[in-house]
């Protein structure tokens, strides 16, 4: 059997480092486009380096090839929905659900209250269904859409669904993250969104104002010119009818029933497919650009390409045709290769033992229960940066300090609360994480651009840390929760 030395933590910091250089090179060379390449590049790099420092300590290539199909293997749910969102988009747009959600948005959201609107819709609809990625996948898109055609900024209108996705997403008993948490910590799902709602209201409403002020403070002068002409085009463009909304209303309905998402969004395009045949023949036949064929093979050729490589817009507007070509599978290959890429070095770092050391430094610091609660914060934001995961973010710093939280006499709920108000709420802040990388991908806003005004998503951790440092609402183990942690501790024991 082979031995492997402990890594030292110099060791666990050169691969982090050198990710860190890389990816603040990549961005000052690349700029926005950071992510179509440079970003996959730094991280295969930062593998390779992590790499070297395992076989230093022992670990031989199939301990870390293993490590790396196994981190791989974790996102693969994800990539799959990823694939499937492209083709959704592409069939939304062609069967003109996307353009009719545009079309009624801008007759019902003032642009003075967009922004806060948005936040607000994305957030009930979210605690509703319990999905920041179908949220974002769907009305997320129309709304940057009619962010868009009116004018007004892509950046704070992504920040803006962001916020009111992954607040929905964690407050929701039917996300995935909200029973992920408390299953880890050792608690009942009822109990940790109680205690969620101390940290996660006062965070959203204060986002809320923000939103709300941004957009009274905006220039909106020039909105009813550019509503009248975009509405016309969209119009001319597509047979527009509330009738269009039936695939969003079937992706909803099936979100609610706790159907998993890969299935609903692939019902939700196959729905987005029956609309575009049923009711934008024209618009099908006209994608197919092939004269030669009959009319049922164009249809199903059109068809086809809204899924594989999305739609192409020909309004004669140029702003409008950049919000309506969009779409496909093959519009998401950059961002999996970016997940790929940002998994590949999470179970490098994993594999070798470097991720756990540096964990167990961070766990060194922890004195008292406020800073066993912002060690909770620090260690699952650094999980999202490097395992490039929110399932993993929760899972890993969870299980390393359950016993932690027994030991400072802290009820479950406060490890729980902690998990989600930093690994939950911070991923999409991360470019190559895959919550970051799907919405880049799906809204159309590169992550570095959104993030400062994703408010509620940094507010939340800040709020967290304030309550641990000023001891508020730190709940004390109950009588019959210490002696179950006692005699959990002398079973490991």
């Amino acid at each position: 059997m082979t031995s492997h030395k402990q890594p030292s933590l110099v060791d666990a910091l050169i691969p982090v480092a050198a990710l860190v250089t890389m990816l603040a090179a990549a961005v000052y060379l690349f700029s926005s486009d950071s992510s179509s390449g440079a970003n996959q590049i730094a991280l295969i790099l930062a593998a390779c380096i992590a790499m070297v420092v395992g076989i230093k300590n022992g670990f031989c290539w199939k301990d870390v090839e293993e490590g790396m199909v196994r981190s791989i293997g974790v996102a693969t749910p994800a990539l799959l929905i990823l694939f499937s969102v492209g083709s959704l988009i592409g069939a939304w747009i062609l069967s003109g659900t996307v353009p009719a959600m545009i079309y009624y948005g801008m007759q019902v959201l003032s642009p003075d209250y967009f922004y806060a609107a948005s936040c607000l819709l994305c957030a009930l609809v979210a605690l509703s269904i319990g999905s920041s990625w179908t949220v974002a996948g769907t009305l997320g898109i129309a709304l940057v859409g009619i962010a868009q055609a009116v004018g007004l900024s892509l950046e704070i209108t992504a920040g803006a669904i962001i916020s009111g996705a992954y607040f929905g997403d964690k407050m929701s008993p039917m996300s995935d993250t909200t029973n992920l948490a408390p299953a880890v910590a050792g608690t009942d799902i009822f109990s940790h969104i109680r205690h969620m709602t101390w940290t996660t209201v006062p965070s959203i409403l204060i986002a809320l104002l923000i939103f709300l002020f941004i957009g009274l403070s905006a220039d909106t002068s020039g909105v009813e010119t550019n509503l009248d002409a975009t509405l016309a085009l969209l119009d001319g463009e597509f047979h527009i009818g509330p009738h269009l909304l039936l695939p969003l209303l079937v992706v909803i309905f099936l979100a609610y029933r706790k159907m998993p998402a890969f299935p609903t969004v692939i019902l939700g395009t196959l729905a987005g497919v029956l609309c575009a045949a049923l009711f934008q023949f024209d618009g099908v036949t006209k994608l197919a650009a092939d004269p030669s064929l009959g009319q049922p093979l164009a249809l199903i050729k059109g068809l086809w390409i809204a899924m594989f490589n999305g739609y192409s817009a020909n309004t004669g507007d140029e702003m409008l045709d950049s919000l309506l070509s969009r779409g496909g599978m093959s519009g998401m290959v950059n961002t999996v290769w970016l997940i790929l890429s940002a998994m590949a070095f999470g179970g490098v770092m994993e594999a070798t033992g470097l991720l756990n050391r540096l964990l167990q430094s961070m766990l060194s610091m922890v004195k008292t229960s406020s800073s066993l609660v912002i060690t909770t914060l620090g260690c699952a934001i650094g999980a999202n940066i490097i395992t490039a995961d929110q399932f993993i973010a929760i899972i890993l710093p969870g299980r390393m300090l359950k016993l932690e939280y027994s030991r400072h006499n802290l009820a479950p709920v406060n490890l729980s609360r902690a998990l989600e108000d930093s690994a939950t709420v911070t991923s999409p802040l991360v470019p190559w994480n895959t919550c970051g990388a799907f919405m880049a991908s799906t809204l159309g806003v590169a992550t570095i651009a959104y993030l400062p005004f994703a408010f509620f998503n940094y507010i939340c951790p800040v709020v967290s840390a304030g309550y641990a440092y000023f001891q508020i609402k730190l709940l004390p183990l109950d009588e019959s929760e210490s002696l179950l942690d006692e005699q959990a501790s002398e079973l490991t024991e």
